[in-house]
């Protein structure tokens, strides 16, 4: 009997010796924090005002007041300091051991407030375990216990690795909802914004999953309830997922690649989208994903047109460049698609690099259109003329007539597509420049 009492004692003082511990814990840190806030230099009165030699008379003569005025400050700024700490000790203390989840709520806002102003505060709120806590609450199907973790989660990674490892560790992309349709629009967008954050992490040492967050941010960016600003910050987190190679099979494979060359058709978004459509055009999946899409390359055309958006257009050219290198059946679409005078037009109005992307394209179908005229165009030798019994050579002057002809109707092509770009820059209100371009713009300057 005397052994199983002593057993029962023995296990009932366990937790009562764990929770002195971690409270004990707990307030060393505390303590710790403040003094290395009271040890910081104090302010001196030149820190306040004017020592200036102009004006030594008054410096001198206010030497009290400047000195009182500096133990005031001083006093106020440590009196400032010592109430943070113990707002912050009270907060953790209740997140930690609230005795309902409504003091939990609280605790959790005063966390996120404490640590937006203050970095030191994100590092040491870090080290105290609060993270898992904030996590788990951020699981919640309670709205405003969801949005005050969520909000203190952001609060904690901003600017700060450690904490965005932390939160990864504790199994924040886990937490994520599976419907999005359950999550209001201010919800979304603090996830959204979470997230975006914690993407940093895949241009570290840090392994950073893309499985689990994917198919969140695709439903966020595809959904119709979504707002622009939500949407523009899920495309930052992809844009920084996609600068990693290793994840374009799992971005091709949730259906990344649509939906970005749906948002580029937005003005608002389309930058974004083509940045991130421009890292996945450079492998091999995301290069086949856009190939074999219904829109491409007919929205990248049209992007192409747009001219109050040049860096649309740099990205664009980019992409078609990537599509269209070493690939005759892409280059075909493209001319089907009546892409020529819309690179004639980039060639001469748009930005610099994006005019000579558009070069390097023409230069291409210009090249494919001499190898397919190649046995057909030329000089050529051992010629006959068709009906000539005697098989007797082509007649010089006719040759020289059958090249004139060419040149002019080389000539009224081009004559044709310098009248297509006068008109859609003169309802752009921009005809006087393009004038000038071509009046000092030969036909032998263009590559096609």
């Amino acid at each position: 009997m005397s052994d199983s009492n002593s057993t029962a004692t023995s296990s009932s003082a366990s937790p009562i010796w764990l929770y002195s511990y971690i409270k004990l814990r707990f307030f060393n840190r505390i303590r710790r924090f403040l003094r290395s806030k009271n040890a910081r230099k104090r302010p001196t009165p030149s820190d306040h005002f004017d020592t200036s030699s102009s004006r030594p008379a008054k410096v001198i003569g206010n030497n009290n007041e400047a000195t009182m005025a500096g133990q005031v400050l001083e006093k106020q700024s440590g009196d400032d300091h010592e109430d943070d700490v113990l707002g912050l000790q009270r907060a953790v203390k209740k997140l930690h051991f609230g005795v309902c989840w409504e003091e939990r709520e609280l605790a959790a806002m005063e966390v996120g407030t404490l640590a937006k102003e203050d970095v030191k505060v994100r590092k040491l709120v870090g080290g105290l375990g609060v993270i898992p806590v904030l996590v788990s609450m951020a699981a919640s199907e309670v709205v405003a216990r969801r949005r005050a973790a969520v909000s203190a989660l952001i609060e904690l990674a901003n600017g700060t690795y450690t904490n965005k490892a932390l939160m990864a560790e504790a199994g924040i992309f886990s937490k994520l909802p599976k419907d999005i349709n359950i999550l209001d629009e201010p919800t979304r967008h603090q996830f959204a914004e979470l997230l975006f954050l914690l993407s940093s992490l895949a241009n570290t040492q840090f392994p950073l999953s893309s499985l689990e967050t994917l198919p969140f941010l695709v439903g966020i960016i595809e959904s119709g309830t979504s707002s622009i600003e939500t949407k523009e910050t899920c495309l930052g987190a992809l844009y920084n997922l996609s600068t990693i190679l290793d994840n374009a099979g799992n971005l091709v494979s949730n259906g990344v690649v649509e939906a970005l060359l749906n948002l580029s058709s937005i003005k608002e978004l389309s930058e974004k989208a083509l940045a991130t459509l421009g890292n996945l055009v450079v492998t091999l999946m995301g290069k086949k994903a856009m190939e074999n899409s219904a829109a491409v390359p007919e929205s990248l055309i049209e992007i192409l047109t747009w001219e109050d958006k040049p860096k649309c257009q740099e990205l664009s050219s980019y992409i078609l460049m990537i599509l269209a290198h070493q690939s005759s059946d892409q280059r075909v679409k493209m001319a089907n698609s009546g892409i020529v005078p819309i690179l004639l037009e980039v060639a001469l109005l748009g930005s610099s690099l994006a005019q000579k992307r558009a070069l390097k394209l023409l230069q291409w179908f210009k090249d494919e259109r001499q190898a397919k005229m190649g046995p057909h165009s030329g000089p050529q030798t051992a010629r006959f003329a068709i009906g000539s019994p005697l098989g007797s050579p082509v007649n010089p002057r006719e040759a020289q007539q059958g090249k004139k002809m060419m040149k002019n109707l080389v000539k009224q092509s081009l004559y044709k597509n310098m009248e297509m770009i006068t008109r859609r820059a003169s309802a752009s209100g921009d005809s006087s420049k393009l004038k000038s371009l071509i009046i000092s713009t030969s036909s032998k300057s263009l590559p096609y």
